[in-house]
């Protein structure tokens, strides 16, 4: 009995805790594990996640709205796009729970001005908490009222790149993201994009204190939205998925979001924006949408956002156009540089995997992840950089800017400015 409970004991000390990959003994196993690392990278796994403090996902759940946010104060601010009437089932849901609400619209990308008006607003409208219901833009201009609310000073001052940088100390309002598009993936980020055209600038507010309480994704609630905005929008959450995807920074759960999100977003984007109705496509890509947001709060960007943020502050441009007419140009450039510099690396590894994802072809190769991207380019019409006034000229400019974005870090690759420029002129 003895001996069988050492033979035992000695059969679960060799045991492994993952079960060794077909066809390898434990020690091979055991060996490329070390090589690796825990995550597959040849590092070990050390990783900080956070995102909104709930989730709500599915259709109909915007009925829930109303109740959740009445739960957080009596006065309201509620954000809103450009069409207010679109927000209306919400403001008389809310009115009929008794809340004193104020409606503020944000038309365009949100500006420093446009902030600090709402920001006035809510402030004299005496605001206990914000409610949050459009695209990225109407988003993030709630999440800096959220945190400006509660810490007072000069808005500038807490800007990364052209402010001091300055950390906000307090939690922000409470708040409320509903997102209607399916792109920004801004119900659970945490920072608010902020144009400063005075300083031809497009920079961050960037804080924990920004996620929300509470995200509602409500597929039903992008069944309007016209092709051209679906191309686009669908366009930006494949971008955030792929970079974070290939992110220096990322890690198993953003790694796991990523591949849910990416195959999700390639088959529903050409059929949502096909037929709008499909509301199965609507829903794959909210919820591609929505992993893309949280992915890239935890794991970074890319060049493609590295080149997006400051030439939306050049020029008055949809952020997700441009993130999709650079992405083809970004991916086939990283993976010309990893060829050249790291034919062996993790990242070029991972760049093959992702072209698989898009393309569902198990042969594919990473050059033919850039190739998908520049079909769905040209199958939904995303416009040139120069629709929106770039021209060569302004390239050394934007080169030196994007060279300082944060989101640059990220990219799996240090590119040269000779191909930063490159991937500019090819997308102008």
């Amino acid at each position: 009995m003895h001996a069988h409970r050492r033979s035992r004991k000695r059969r679960e000390a060799k045991e492994v805790p993952f079960p060794p990959t077909p066809g390898l003994g434990v020690r091979q196993f055991r060996r490329r594990l070390h090589a690796q690392g825990s995550d597959g990278r040849g590092r070990p796994v050390d990783f900080e996640f956070a995102t909104a403090g709930r989730i709500l996902f599915g259709f109909g759940t915007a009925a829930r709205i109303a109740p959740e946010a009445a739960a957080l104060g009596d006065r309201l601010f509620v954000v809103t796009g450009a069409t207010p009437g679109r927000a209306a089932f919400l403001l008389e849901a809310l009115a009929l729970r008794g809340c004193a609400v104020k409606a503020f619209a944000v038309r365009g990308e949100p500006t420093l001005e446009t902030v600090g008006v709402a920001l006035e607003e809510a402030r004299a409208w005496g605001a206990e908490a914000l409610v949050a219901i459009g695209g990225g833009a109407v988003i993030d201009t709630a999440k800096a009222v959220s945190g400006w609310c509660t810490n007072p000073g000069d808005p500038l001052d807490f800007l990364e790149g052209i402010g001091k940088g300055k950390p906000l100390e307090r939690p922000g309002l409470p708040w409320v993201a509903v997102p209607t598009t399916a792109g920004s993936g801004a119900e659970a980020t945490r920072n608010a994009v902020i144009r400063v055209p005075a300083r031809r600038a497009k920079v961050s507010l960037r804080s924990p204190h920004l996620l929300p309480r509470l995200a509602v994704v409500d597929p039903e609630l992008t069944l309007e939205l016209p092709p051209a905005v679906t191309a686009a929008t669908g366009m930006d959450a494949l971008a955030q998925l792929l970079e974070a995807f290939v992110s220096r920074r990322a890690n198993p759960l953003t790694d796991a979001l990523c591949r849910e999100g990416i195959p999700r977003a390639a088959r529903a984007l050409p059929v949502a924006v096909a037929d709008g109705s499909d509301r199965r496509a609507r829903e794959a890509m909210a919820l591609a949408s929505l992993f893309g947001g949280i992915a890239l709060a935890n794991a970074g960007l890319g060049a493609v956002h590295g080149l997006a943020g400051p030439f939306g502050g050049m020029a008055a441009a949809p952020h997700g156009a441009v993130c999709g007419r650079l992405l083809p140009a970004v991916t086939a450039a990283n993976v010309a540089a990893l060829r050249a510099r790291d034919p062996k690396s993790r990242a070029l590894e991972r760049y093959g995997e992702l072209a698989r994802m898009l393309t569902g072809r198990p042969e594919a190769a990473p050059e033919e992840a850039a190739s998908w991207l520049a079909e769905r380019v040209r199958e939904f019409g995303l416009p040139r950089l120069s629709a929106y006034g770039a021209s060569p000229e302004q390239v050394p400019e934007l080169i030196a800017a994007a060279r300082r974005a944060s989101s640059m870090r990220g990219n799996p690759v240090e590119l040269t400015p000779e191909e930063l420029s490159a991937i500019v002129h090819e997308s102008l």
